[in-house]
């Protein structure tokens, strides 16, 4: 299977997203709110949709559940321990540190949705929408973690906040209780879905900037090195180690050399961090996803 090939129209999104920001009067304002919409309406309802429709055997799902939660606790560890690298750690300022490694280990849902279907089709969207649930509360506690300077309250609050999490777990409440959408709303339901993947990843091309990586040299290459080489490796040793089938391994796999998350932005800016620098990563990370992904998928698998 071509990967390249397979992952050109979402990555074209991204660019056409970038050149509308850049080059029209839909400028960086206008794409502010349409990530805000995507965020708090669209992709809950996706994510919710996904999860919903077809019925969940946790069971079956378990060793991917576990294989996930292995790969973004290793990422999470991974990252926090940069600091502490003889070498390494003389050349990484804390605070800068504070706000980037959550890049290491956060991943953008909206190109993992828009890639599961490709690759696996339903069944794809609803491994890659078991993952998000699962993963989205750890890694999230992670990023807020070393940002948060008022103890956990902060942290609990974001999180009871955040509608990636309120989605998720009322699907998978919902799926378990064997609750089902009724047909007449399917049509909306999945058209807001297909909605949410373009905005998503138009949005996360128009936010893309790259000037404010020269201040941080050692520490982007670090948590990059993490994001798109050393947790593909990782995720090859855990789909033996928790022996997931083709498509589990496949979903991992591409789980695991996603870009970054773009709200990585918006949470860092909004704590009073780097947010220009944490954008630079992001951006950065956005294009080694071009080739990590084919990496895990065309090669590594």
């Amino acid at each position: 299977m071509n990967y390249a090939q397979l992952l050109f129209p979402d990555f074209s999104l991204i660019l056409c997203g970038y050149l509308v920001c850049r080059f029209t009067m839909l400028n960086r304002t206008v794409w502010e709110q349409v990530e805000s919409l995507v965020y708090f309406l669209l992709f809950p309802v996706l994510l919710f949709h996904s999860i919903v429709k077809s019925p969940l055997d946790l069971a079956t799902a378990s060793s991917l559940i576990g294989a996930g939660w292995t790969l973004g606790l290793t990422g999470i560890v991974l990252a926090f321990t940069l600091p502490r690298i003889p070498w390494l750690g003389s050349h990484i300022e804390l605070r800068q540190h504070a706000a980037s490694a959550q890049v290491a280990f956060r991943f953008n849902s909206f190109i993992g949705l828009a890639l599961a279907e490709r690759l696996a089709g339903s069944a794809g969207v609803l491994m890659i929408a078991v993952l998000i649930g699962v993963c989205v509360p750890l890694l999230n506690v992670a990023a807020v973690w070393p940002m948060a300077r008022h103890g956990q309250g902060r942290v609990w609050r974001e999180l009871a906040r955040n509608p990636l999490i309120i989605a998720t777990a009322s699907g998978l409440a919902a799926n378990l209780m064997g609750v089902r959408l009724a047909p007449w709303l399917e049509p909306t339901v999945t058209r807001i879905g297909a909605a949410s993947i373009a905005l998503g990843l138009m949005a996360a091309g128009a936010g893309m900037q790259l000037g404010a990586l020269a201040r941080a040299k050692s520490l982007a290459v670090a948590v990059l090195s993490i994001r798109h080489l050393v947790l593909p490796l990782v995720a090859v040793a855990l789909s033996h180690l928790f022996k997931l089938n083709d498509a589990q391994t496949t979903v991992l796999l591409l789980f695991s050399a996603l870009p970054t998350a773009s709200s990585c932005y918006v949470l860092a800016a909004r704590m009073g961090y780097d947010g220009a620098l944490v954008a630079g990563l992001v951006t950065l990370s956005t294009l080694l996803g071009m080739l990590s992904l084919p990496f895990a998928l065309g090669v590594l698998r």
